[in-house]
């Protein structure tokens, strides 16, 4: 069950998308949030609340409905906000769902980078 709604996000991110589409991204939020401070955290009820208002605006931002950075007049240009593969830095939604948890969980989890290493068959043998 989500912890917070669309009524909430709405006060912090200026966006016209639709109640039934900001829900879609509270329930990944949600979803999120529940898997990674669950239980097991001792973040409370009202933080995780917080948590997921913010982290459901940062969704939103990174995608659907993203935040300028900075714009200009003539010649119109706009810049937007963050870069792929930043995780939560790549909005300012973000970065505060990062001070929200004070557990350090989701900036542990959600800004993890995976990596690879390869072999190349034949090389220095």
């Amino acid at each position: 069950m989500a912890r917070t709604n669309s009524a909430d996000v709405k006060n912090i991110i200026d966006t016209d998308l639709e109640d039934p589409v900001i829900n879609a991204f509270i329930n990944s939020a949600n979803l999120m949030i529940t898997k990674h401070l669950g239980t097991s955290t001792d973040l409370s009820a009202a933080q995780k609340k917080d948590i997921e208002m913010w982290l459901t605006a940062h969704l939103i931002s990174a995608t659907r409905d993203q935040q300028a950075q900075e714009e200009k007049v003539g010649d119109t240009q706009i810049k937007y906000q963050g870069k792929t593969g930043m995780g939560l830095d790549s909005t300012f939604y973000g970065q505060q769902v990062k001070m929200l948890d004070t557990s350090g969980v989701l900036a542990s989890k959600l800004g993890k980078k995976e990596a690879r290493m390869y072999t190349v068959p034949g090389w220095n043998d």
